[in-house]
């Protein structure tokens, strides 16, 4: 089932989010319902707090991101075999220097803007079977599991930008809470009137 994803201005997205236990309740069912809501959006990750939960819990698939010509063929391979779930992460370690790469968010749809972030990053999570792993991503793979990881912990991209970049998209940002906005993925607006 495709759930709505939460627009900027909930303060879902600000809460640090909790960790959960192997009985969290229909914990398949959501993670199936995460999968076919970000595929259904053309995302390449998504958060929990993104559906309105404030759960330890995100998925990256970046087999979106195989066809672009800037990879090489060995990173477009990795980029094609890339899922993963994961679940009570915690990002041990963030190495090297910042790269700036254009990052966007289906919390906040069409507003795309160059964030920094270091390029190789140690996580340890847990997968949908509570098997815990601590692994060593770099690249690109590395910033989108960096991106959906400031998610549960109450972060976006934007707080990431220049007091400048902040301002300029001020406007933008008001009206995706607005729901002024055209998207062709199901959302919810947090400031969006009711129509009577």
């Amino acid at each position: 089932m495709i759930l709505p994803v939460v627009a900027y201005g909930d303060p879902v997205l600000r809460k640090k989010a909790e960790p959960i236990t192997k009985d969290y309740p229909n914990l398949d069912a959501l993670i199936e319902n995460m999968k076919e809501t970000m595929h259904g959006a053309l995302g390449v990750g998504l958060a929990a707090p993104q559906i309105g939960l404030p759960i330890r819990l995100f998925l990256v698939d970046t087999e979106p991101f195989a066809e672009d010509e800037v990879f090489t063929e060995e990173e477009q391979e990795q980029l094609k075999n890339f899922q993963r779930i994961f679940i009570n992460a915690e990002i041990l370690e963030e190495e090297g220097d910042e790269w700036a790469f254009n990052e966007g968010c289906l919390s906040i749809p069409d507003v795309r803007e160059d964030v920094f972030r270091q390029p190789k990053v140690t996580i340890k999570y847990q997968d949908e079977n509570f098997k815990t792993h601590t692994e060593v991503y770099d690249g690109i793979i590395a910033r989108v599991v960096q991106h959906e990881y400031d998610h549960i912990e109450g972060i976006l991209f934007t707080d990431k930008l220049s007091s400048l970049k902040k301002r300029l998209i001020k406007g933008k940002l008001a009206n995706i809470s607005k729901g002024k906005i055209q998207v062709d993925y199901r959302m919810r607006f947090p400031l969006m009137k009711k129509k009577r």
